[in-house]
């Protein structure tokens, strides 16, 4: 048995036959922590108790304007974020789950009926598959077929990180869309935590080195990603502190878009964006990131990047642009709070 097959047997047995209910956990790491938006508070109390004590999650991974759209949930365990993707991309849209751990599994699979009564369809939207996050081919989810990938504290779970990547970017189409939230570390962790059981489940021990992240993504060629959000996390456990307290850990909720057009560095090419105010849920503004807030109405200026980010994909009919690319001024000032996300060091375009 090599090393990545021991580390998946070790997370199916933590989270299918360890942990019963996310009380169980012995840190905030797996716990949701970021604020839940209202309308995702009234989706959540039509989802059923099941389904929401055997959630464990590092944040509120679900982008605005999914209405139609196509939804893969990377490591769905439950269910929850499926049925509240479920949902909102309404019975027009279409949302897969795939886990490999068979209790998760059972729980969100025996919910199909009742959650689609619940939501008011004639038929389920949702399709849940057992499988591994590094072959989505094996589970038939093909070339640029999803619209929108999403992940809540599993990534850092993979023995084999880069295939989760490469496999996200195969399947989104172009203009589509990652959304993740996951544990990040202010270091590499060193490989004495990796093997620690309860490190590992916690989502601590594999978790993603920020600048290793970057770089990885780059390789993939994905230029530019954007901070969403970023909490600390609290390890509650004395024992845990001891053996890892010298590694700061957070959950990040990061967005990327699989855009071919995106630089490598923030360049600025004279445009203006507009938000037109016209997504339900924010009709007052619209967030790209921890520093791009635009406000109904009010023009911004944008660097090349951002441009693409709004007109290049789903966001485009919610944006009027001004400017294009005929005329270059050199580097735009995009510098935020992400680029101070762990260490001052990290500056990757707009984060």
């Amino acid at each position: 048995m090599n090393d990545s097959t021991t580390t998946l047997e070790t997370v199916k047995d933590y989270y299918g036959k360890q942990l019963k209910t996310n009380g169980d956990l012995k840190t905030s790491a797996c716990c949701s922590i970021d604020s839940i938006p209202n309308h995702h508070k009234k989706i959540l109390k039509l989802i059923d108790n099941e389904i929401l004590e055997r959630f464990y999650g590092c944040g509120s991974p679900m982008p605005l304007c999914l209405e139609g759209q196509t939804v893969l949930d990377l490591g769905c365990g439950t269910g929850r974020d499926v049925y509240m993707a479920s949902h909102l991309v309404g019975e027009n849209g279409y949302v897969i789950g795939v886990d490999m751990t068979d209790e998760q599994l059972n729980v969100a699979n025996r919910h199909i009926e009742s959650q689609r009564e619940k939501f008011g369809f004639k038929k389920s939207n949702v399709d849940f598959r057992k499988g591994f996050i590094e072959d989505l081919k094996s589970m038939k989810i093909e070339d640029n077929s999803v619209d929108i990938v999403i992940s809540n504290c599993v990534i850092n779970l993979s023995p084999d990180k880069e295939k989760v990547f490469k496999e996200i970017f195969r399947v989104l189409k172009p203009g589509g869309e990652l959304y993740f939230s996951d544990v990040f570390s202010s270091r590499r962790i060193p490989s004495e935590l990796k093997s620690n059981p309860v490190l590992y489940g916690e989502c601590l021990g594999g978790a993603l080195y920020l600048e290793d992240f970057r770089r990885m993504l780059r390789q993939l060629g994905c230029l530019d990603y954007r901070v969403m959000s970023q909490t600390p996390i609290d390890l509650h456990n004395d024992k845990l502190e001891n053996i890892a307290g010298m590694i700061d850990f957070r959950s990040i909720t990061i967005r990327a878009f699989k855009i071919d057009e995106l630089e490598d560095v923030c360049e600025d090419y004279g445009q203006v964006a507009i938000y037109l105010g016209t997504i339900e849920e924010s009709p007052h503004e619209f967030v790209l990131d921890d520093h791009h807030v635009f406000k109904k109405g009010m023009p911004m200026l944008v660097c090349g990047n951002t441009t693409s980010m709004l007109e290049k994909t789903r966001l485009k009919t919610h944006f009027q642009i001004i400017g294009d690319r005929s005329v270059h001024y050199g580097l735009f000032d995009c510098f935020g709070s992400a680029a101070d996300d762990m260490d001052a060091g990290t500056a990757n375009s707009c984060c």
